[in-house]
């Protein structure tokens, strides 16, 4: 069979990886894909954009691809999935009306809210309902977020009232296009963050292994937010009584939720989580697809077929599979350009990849492209160094032996991917 990823990112690629390891393919497609797609077995990039849906359907149709799995959030929020059902071809992500769940953080908010689903409170304005006073009068530190999507990098944390009035202004104003037209203003929850991303098959829930991603850019949380500088699985607050807190009240609801309201949903499902210090988990995000770089450790303990996964959720048989987990973790660290997550420099030339394929572990591309035999930087987020090992502290130490490979001018990464986790493994 052939499959088609749509996306060009590290996400991607894992998936891509994944795919092309199933006896079942013969041939996987990429589009638009990265230089690391273009190298792995039975794979080729395809030269079309993410979200040119037309032109993904004609492909699709012209080589008679069994099975399209979508990787970024936009072609999902712009209805890939519709069309693509529209026309007899599987596609697997969910539906343009359930992905506003992350292409609308306010409908996110209300839908929570709705269904009695654990979350910070909030209030959401546009330009002409702002409010100045709302703010002041609000406790500290405060939450500002740009509605829509923007690259996950619309979310300021506000120490004073003043700074947040002054991030909604400017999200009003454009500093995130289109996504900032409303704004939603929370309260900052206290607690440690977990991804928990799910198959769901309209009432049916498959829970994928669990993980911990770190937004902040710089070592100790600190620096802007970004779209992940590194993540790792499994995450160990996930408890065995955690994990169940989780299904009871966030998932199974969500889902159920979702039925109720006319919108099934069929897809990954991503949770990013705080976990209070009694064990709650409050959602602070809802996410309509994978995440990254989160796919890339939990791709990498995945033993299950990926495609039989999905194919059985779009054939509603979902529940009778329960996916295999390699026993060790995996720790990915993300390697940036220089100065992301805002300006940052592409056309940097990137040495050591080769050397790196020879080492354990796997480099996973996001933001590069060839140019002949060699590889340059093209985004933000360049390449992801994923290791594994027992425990957390030895898939990190794999991981930054990856890292420590592969260079390019001005690179930037984190030093302590993991280090929630290895401080457990030290108590």
């Amino acid at each position: 069979m052939k499959i088609l990823i749509v996306g060009g990112g590290g996400r991607e690629h894992a998936l891509t990886w994944k795919c092309a390891a199933s006896p079942r393919v013969r041939q996987v497609f990429v589009a638009p894909g990265n230089a690391g797609t273009a190298i792995e077995p039975k794979s080729s990039n395809v030269d079309i954009a993410a979200d040119d849906i037309d032109a993904l359907l004609e492909f699709a149709a012209r080589e008679d691809i069994a099975l399209t799995i979508v990787g970024p959030e936009g072609p999902l929020v712009a209805g890939i999935v519709d069309r693509f059902s529209a026309a007899g071809r599987a596609c697997f992500g969910p539906t343009r009306a359930a992905a506003r769940l992350e292409g609308s953080k306010a409908f996110a908010k209300d839908f929570l809210r709705r269904h009695r689903i654990p979350t910070a409170g909030y209030a959401t304005f546009t330009a002409a309902t702002f409010d100045p006073g709302f703010v002041r009068a609000q406790r500290l530190p405060l939450v500002v977020k740009a509605d829509g999507l923007a690259a996950g990098k619309g979310v300021v944390i506000c120490e004073t009232h003043e700074s947040a009035i002054e991030a909604a202004s400017g999200m009003f104003a454009g500093s995130f296009g289109a996504a900032g037209k409303s704004v939603v203003i929370e309260e900052f929850l206290q607690g440690e963050e977990v991804s928990f991303i799910v198959i769901a098959s309209e009432g049916q829930v498959v829970p994928l292994a669990t993980s911990q991603d770190h937004k902040r850019r710089d070592d100790g949380d600190q620096g802007p937010n970004t779209g992940g500088m590194g993540a790792y699985s499994p995450a160990p607050i996930v408890t065995p009584e955690v994990h169940a807190r989780i299904m009871r009240e966030v998932i199974e609801p969500a889902v159920r939720g979702l039925r109720l309201d006319g919108i099934p949903y069929t897809g990954f499902l991503y949770a990013g989580l705080m976990i209070a210090p009694d064990g709650t988990p409050n959602v602070l995000e809802f996410n309509c697809r994978f995440g990254d770089p989160e796919t890339q450790p939990i791709l990498m303990r995945l033993k299950s077929d990926l495609v039989t996964l999905c194919e059985s959720a779009l054939d509603g048989s979902l529940g009778r599979i329960e996916p295999q987990w390699d026993s060790r973790a995996a720790l990915g660290v993300v390697m940036a350009a220089g100065g992301y997550p805002d300006r940052y420099r592409t056309g940097d030339l990137i040495s050591g990849l080769d050397a790196a394929a020879r080492l354990p572990g796997k480099i996973f591309h996001a933001g590069t492209r060839a140019d002949g035999p060699q590889i340059f930087t093209a985004g933000g987020r360049v390449v992801c160094a994923v290791g594994m090992g027992s425990t957390v502290g030895a898939a990190q130490r794999e991981a930054y032996v990856l890292v420590q490979a592969v260079h390019w001018n001005l690179v930037q990464y984190r030093r302590d991917i993991g280090y929630r986790a290895i401080e457990r493994e030290h108590q």
